[in-house]
């Protein structure tokens, strides 16, 4: 699974980050630890895209990494944003459910030694869900507004 726009989400918000000059201690805090899981993301993603798809613990190597990119979501969802940017708090907890729902469909597609299509695909949709909400936030975070906001969000 090729998740080359999470490297260079990564790296433009990380450019974006050196940029940050003379501002207060709780804004600094919160974009290091945005530039934090950006690098996190990267390093998963790198790891994931390394996978040798012919190798016998392919498919455990690729769930444990997923399992990874779920906690990683999780901790995301849980930053306290600084107050300016607390109306995107709603997106990262989506980001960060609609991950878990991805990452317990691809374990259950691949259960019991066989694969699902149906079931991956779900997870993949998921999955997808997941990425758009973090490219969302991190294009407001970078001051852009972004041309492409058609997320839904699902009725509770």
């Amino acid at each position: 699974m090729k998740k080359k726009i999470l490297i260079l989400i990564a790296a433009i918000f990380a450019s974006a980050m050196l940029t940050a000059c003379g501002e207060d201690r709780e804004l600094t805090q919160f974009r290091k630890s945005i530039d934090d899981f950006c690098e996190k993301v990267s390093q998963i993603d790198s790891a994931m895209n390394n996978i040798d798809a012919e190798a016998d613990n392919a498919v455990s190597e690729f769930l444990g990494y997923l399992d990874d990119l779920d906690l990683i979501f999780q901790s995301f969802a849980k930053m306290d944003f600084p107050a300016e940017f607390d109306y995107l708090e709603q997106t990262a907890d989506e980001a960060s459910n609609y991950m878990t729902t991805a990452v317990e469909n691809y374990h259950e597609a691949y259960s019991n030694g066989s694969y699902n299509e149906y079931i991956a695909e779900y997870a993949y949709g998921n999955y997808s869900r997941a990425c758009k909400r973090i490219q969302i936030i991190l294009s407001f975070l970078r001051g852009e507004t972004p041309d492409d906001v058609d997320i839904i969000t699902e009725p509770e």
